[in-house]
């Protein structure tokens, strides 16, 4: 039984730098924010629940940079500005907004989640219940959106502040 619990004990021993490596590579995933850097289209909306007709939002451009959140309609009008904050302990990552523009200094809490070149927020509205999914429940928006492609753009919104 000695013998055992010995050799229970070695085997653990000799996992645990692969164990603690695994850990560390988890949380770097986790913390590579940078990657939401970028100039996205939105491609649906949904506002209390109910989808946003395409009109509404169509040739918007939103732009992430570090720590900053921009919007402008087709005519390239600033409809949202806000600053932000990342919860990356968990999935999905959580959101924190304060807004900058039209009114400033409100908050919106949500979700936040980056697959490739698609982008899922969810956030909500002042009064609101922050959202623990991507769907637009009362007092919520949900955009779906996409990365532009465009290198000029991107290099723009590192570099925003």
């Amino acid at each position: 039984m000695r013998k055992l619990r010995f050799i229970a004990l070695a085997v653990l021993i000799a996992a645990l730098p692969a164990l603690a490596e695994d850990k560390d590579k988890g949380k770097e995933e986790k913390a590579d924010t940078g990657k939401l850097v970028g100039s996205y289209t939105i491609v649906k909306g949904q506002g209390d629940g109910k989808d946003i007709p395409k009109e509404h939002f169509e040739k918007s451009l939103v732009v992430f940079a570090k720590d900053k959140i921009t919007g402008h309609d087709k005519d390239k009008k600033e409809f949202f500005g806000a600053t932000y904050t990342l919860d990356t302990s968990s999935k999905p990552w959580k959101i924190m907004m304060v807004s900058t523009s039209p009114k400033k200094g409100e908050k919106a809490d949500g979700v936040i989640e980056l697959d490739g070149d698609s982008l899922k927020i969810c956030y909500a509205l002042p009064g609101g219940k922050a959202p623990t999914g991507f769907k637009a429940g009362e007092k919520q928006h949900y955009f779906e959106l996409k990365r532009l492609k465009d290198a000029k753009k991107d290099k723009d919104a590192k570099t925003e502040k």
